[in-house]
């Protein structure tokens, strides 16, 4: 089913995509600037099968698409929840299309019950972009996604390796020699193993994980549509630790890393993620994000104070000087923001999460 907003002469299309849409809607999200893996088609039906209702709405003219964003419901009773996880897909410096995609967005909120939107557009920290965000009435909100990462440049092996720590060089070839060697999963079938290894880890390191048919969803709608990959570490037999990457456009990411607490003197988690970014350079993705560090590194504090005040396991502190050992870039976005759409409910949502 189609329906059709015209506005400042541009025809906007809110659609359930067919199939050629689904390919139109991802080139598009793939090749922008402001383009992410949480904004593609794919991720949009995982998300719809575990409770929320997607919404796609495209700016179009005839060269093509101009913005675009997946919008996703949460019901609540009596109230939602508009939540646009790294986008909306939009120059901000366009004007008109974003007053336009806002509009829409607005409306379609409304009709359900909004009581905000929140978004966390995939733009680099800048005060041009907080100022315009201001401008159009956001707020700053509580993140959901990480707003600080490391992302690493896919150079040949050597000039990669050559930008990663010495320790960190010497683990990989450590595990290599160990008899560590790394592979894909034979099929979905592996999801299970791939499950109960991050329930091992969750309890070690004290995080929360997704239930099982999540997953299982995830290597469906990511891996076997050629997005994603789940990769085992294995020595002598038996599975040492997983990873689950996925490319997108120019990008690929680190979505999911578990381990055994036995078996981790072999290295096998720095051999996973050496292969995770030689198989993301192979599918012609420039650079790795490796998801998620602590917003304090990238705000500037001195590591070293942090270090001496943190036991490296509390909060994401020891898993940030694991990924630190692969090199990178620090990545700091703008955040999220919140666009209110019924004042009282969301003062009182804000005082309930608080």
């Amino acid at each position: 089913m189609r329906e059709y907003a015209r506005a400042s002469g541009r025809l906007l299309t809110l659609t359930d995509a067919n199939e050629m849409e689904r390919r139109q809607w991802d080139a598009f999200v793939s090749a922008h600037p402001a383009g992410h893996l949480l904004q593609s088609y794919p991720w949009g039906e995982l998300k719809a099968a575990f409770g929320w209702e997607v919404l796609r709405l495209a700016l179009q003219e005839s060269e093509g698409i101009r913005a675009a964003a997946q919008v996703l419901f949460r019901r609540l009773p009596g109230v939602a929840l508009a939540y646009i996880p790294r986008g909306p897909v939009v120059d901000w410096e366009d004007e008109s299309a974003v007053a336009t995609l806002l509009d829409a967005i607005g409306a379609a909120g409304r009709k359900r019950g909004a009581v905000f939107l929140k978004i966390e557009p995939h733009l680099a920290d800048d005060e041009a972009t907080h100022a315009r965000l201001h401008a159009l009435g956001f707020r700053p909100g509580r993140a959901v996604q990480p707003r600080s990462t490391l992302v690493v440049d896919l150079d040949e092996d050597e000039a990669l390796l050559a930008g990663m720590k010495p320790k960190t060089r010497y683990n990989i070839r450590l595990a290599g020699r160990r008899g560590v060697t790394v592979r894909p999963a034979y099929g979905l079938e592996e999801v299970d193993l791939f499950y109960n290894l991050l329930v091992e880890t969750s309890r070690r390191d004290s995080f929360g994980v997704h239930t099982r048919d999540y997953y299982q969803a995830a290597y469906r709608l990511l891996n076997q549509a050629g997005l994603g990959t789940l990769f085992f570490a294995e020595r002598q037999g038996q599975v040492l630790a997983a990873l689950w990457t996925a490319a997108f456009g120019a990008e690929a990411i680190y979505l999911y890393g578990a381990s055994r607490t036995a078996g981790q003197e072999h290295m096998p988690t720095y051999l996973l993620q050496w292969e995770a970014m030689r198989w993301a350079r192979a599918r012609g993705c420039a650079r790795y994000d490796l998801w998620g560090i602590p917003d304090i590194v990238a705000e500037g504090t001195d590591e070293r104070a942090e270090r001496e005040e943190k036991n490296v396991r509390d909060g994401m502190w020891g898993v940030y000087r694991f990924k630190q050992g692969f090199g990178g870039r620090v990545l700091r976005t703008v955040g999220a923001y919140d666009l209110v759409y019924r004042p009282w409910l969301y003062r009182l949502y804000k005082g309930l999460r608080s």
